[in-house]
């Protein structure tokens, strides 16, 4: 196995406090003899639930040499807080121990540029990897196997149990709900997220019709379903089923007949789509976590939050001739508006139709933006109507382009047209007014909302009608009535940023290099041309004076505009390594192959004295 010619030993791991511990501190000390992988993530990010999903199967299988660490590195304000979480931690199933980070302590001890962003230490307490992104479960297993044989035979490996303690479980009817939709007869089919069930509820909010989990028709189970969407009748009459659900860890998208619990498999292979792109069979097709689902242009729009995209499913009476097509994105995480193939989101998450059904309302969580796709005579259209970029956030009311959310994942219409935020990480409902464009603020004090309904009341013999949202509650594991007030309120909030260290860069040439090193028995398959590609851009654009764009190779000159003085540089990278002949290096024509990536978003300051380079691990050894 490859080594450095320096090692270097690994930082204290340093915070806040433990989770999963029993109350014990732990330290590096502590797990000396023991193979310790370090995943810095943030309960936020798509792409770290997705490394969460990747490293179970590793804790099982290597249980009694490998010690996995979480450390919760916040993005937003909101995940900062103690009691956020313990609960995302349990929302999560997160199995392992957790360091609260709040401050980044620990994160910057161990230059973490990236969430997620896995840190390999060996048992006599050194950095060997150190990796960023997604599909790294293969090389990881490879690289605990290599270190298991060579600490083994030194005699420095020591094992035992893992110090996971499990908190106590809670028990409530429903557990971190995620979305909502409303049936004809005024009940409700809500998604019961960790408890893996869809449930019909009563209009009363507590009675129970029935529980639903997808068991039958060889379907499987459910893993965290998330949006869920009433057919329009003539639809549902001619499918054959009532309810579409994102079933959002499985990577698919079901149809469910509420008179018999019956399911349906519509869209989606049970695998985790990799290639970022897609179109044809839906059921040929792999998804990567869908979140919410809308009625828009005959089909089912599909947040695919895990590319950072909108697709378009097609339903056909069998379901063997579903379609799915890409609407918008790039799968570049950013927010860029203009021609929908073009456009740039980020982690999409909530979705409403207009009343007259020319736009569809996007909550884009990542951005904490409100955004829309609108149909118009040159095709469809993203624009932003509320959100600065990635790492700006905060509560702000009034004008939308001074306005600030954080974290939204729901997006409702109300009957005036305007439009209701379910600002999650700021516990808010916010309505942004569509005519006026501006932003104000109708309920706080909530738990997570994650989504939300309109009810109109038919009113008693002392008044009218009236309007009100049917909140999910989230990490309150409820559904709450909200009444509409006449008046909604002005919040004043700070603007805020995500509070990472930027790096200093000296301005014109700088080589951007991404390291890769594929794991023991892989090789870079060249066979059809250079398999690593790298795309950039920055924020400003004109920070960047050349070296935008997407080519094949690892590296590549970038020239920063000293005029613009800071920025960040959005970078994302691909590459694919299949299984070689681990003699002549040959890789066999139907060899395995494994794709690995990884977007960056670096902010950067521009000094004279700041080296003119930068590198960033895919997979450093």
């Amino acid at each position: 196995m490859t080594r450095a010619a320096t090692r270097l030993r690994a930082p204290e791991l340093a915070g806040r406090g433990w989770l999963n511990t029993g109350g014990v501190e732990l330290s590096l000390a502590d797990l000396r003899g023991r193979i310790v992988v370090l995943d810095f993530w943030t309960f936020c990010c798509v792409n770290c639930l997705h490394v969460l999903d990747e490293l179970r199967p590793l804790e099982e299988k290597y249980a009694d040499s490998l010690v996995l660490i979480g450390v919760h590195s916040p993005k937003f304000e909101h995940e900062a807080d103690p009691d956020a979480l313990v609960a995302a931690v349990e929302r999560y199933a997160v199995h392992h121990p957790v360091l609260d980070d709040p401050d980044l302590v620990t994160w910057e001890a161990y230059t973490a540029r990236a969430w997620p962003t896995l840190v390999v230490i060996d048992p006599e307490g050194y950095i060997v990897a150190s990796m960023s992104g997604e599909g790294h479960a293969h090389g990881l297993s490879v690289l605990i196997e290599e270190l298991i044989a060579e600490h083994g035979a030194k005699g420095t490996l020591r094992h035992g149990d893992s110090p996971y303690a499990a908190p106590e479980p809670a028990e409530t009817a429903l557990r971190f709900p995620g979305k909502v939709a409303t049936l004809p007869d005024g009940s409700f089919v809500v998604s019961d997220t960790t408890h893996h069930e869809i449930v019909w509820l009563e209009p009363d909010l507590v009675t129970e019709r029935r529980r639903f989990g997808a068991t039958s028709d060889g379907v499987g189970g459910l893993a965290e379903p998330q949006g869920v969407l009433v057919l329009p009748e003539a639809t549902a009459r001619r499918v054959g089923y009532d309810v579409v659900v994102a079933d959002s860890v499985n990577h698919r998208i079901l149809g469910l007949r509420l008179s018999d619990g019956a399911w349906t498999l519509l869209a989606g292979t049970g695998e985790q789509l990799r290639e970022r792109s897609g179109s044809g069979p839906a059921l040929k097709q792999a998804l990567s976590t869908p979140w919410d689902l809308a009625w828009f242009i005959d089909r089912v729009v599909i947040a695919m939050a895990g590319v950072h995209q909108l697709w378009a499913l097609h339903l056909a009476t069998d379901p063997a001739d579903n379609t799915v097509a890409i609407l918008g994105g790039t799968s570049a995480e950013g927010l860029r508006d203009g021609a929908a193939d073009e456009a740039w989101f980020a982690q999409p998450s909530g979705l409403a139709v207009s009343a007259d059904g020319s736009r569809l309302w996007v909550a884009d969580s990542e951005t904490s933006a409100l955004r829309s796709l609108d149909v118009t005579d040159e095709g469809f259209v993203v624009t932003t109507h509320i959100g600065q970029g990635l790492f700006d956030f905060g509560h702000r009311d009034g004008a939308a382009d001074q306005a600030l959310l954080q974290h939204p994942l729901g997006v409702t219409v109300l009957p005036d047209g305007s439009v209701a935020i379910s600002d999650t990480y700021n516990g808010a409902i916010r309505r942004f007014d569509p005519v006026t464009t501006e932003v104000s603020t109708l309920a706080s004090g909530l738990r997570e909302p994650s989504d939300a309904v309109v009810e109109t009341s038919d009113g008693d013999s002392t008044g009218g009608a009236t309007t009100r949202l049917l909140v999910v509650e989230s990490a309150a594991h409820q559904l709450v009535r909200v009444p509409l007030p006449d008046k909604a309120t002005r919040v004043d909030g700070l603007a805020r940023q995500t509070q990472r260290p930027r790096t200093s860069i000296a301005p014109g040439d700088v080589r951007l290099e991404v390291t890769f090193t594929p794991p023991t028995g892989q090789k870079l398959d060249h066979r059809w041309g250079d398999p690593t590609r790298l795309m950039v851009s920055a924020t400003p654009e004109h920070l960047l004076r050349s070296g935008a764009g997407s080519a094949q190779g690892l590296t590549r000159v970038l020239d920063l505009d000293p005029a613009v003085g800071d920025g960040v540089l959005h970078i994302s990278v691909q590459a694919a390594s299949c299984d070689g002949d681990p003699v002549t290096g040959e890789v066999p024509e139907h060899a395995a192959c494994h794709l690995y990536q990884q977007d960056w978003g670096i902010p950067v300051v521009l000094d004279a004295d700041a080296p003119a380079e930068l590198t960033l691990d895919l997979r450093g050894v």
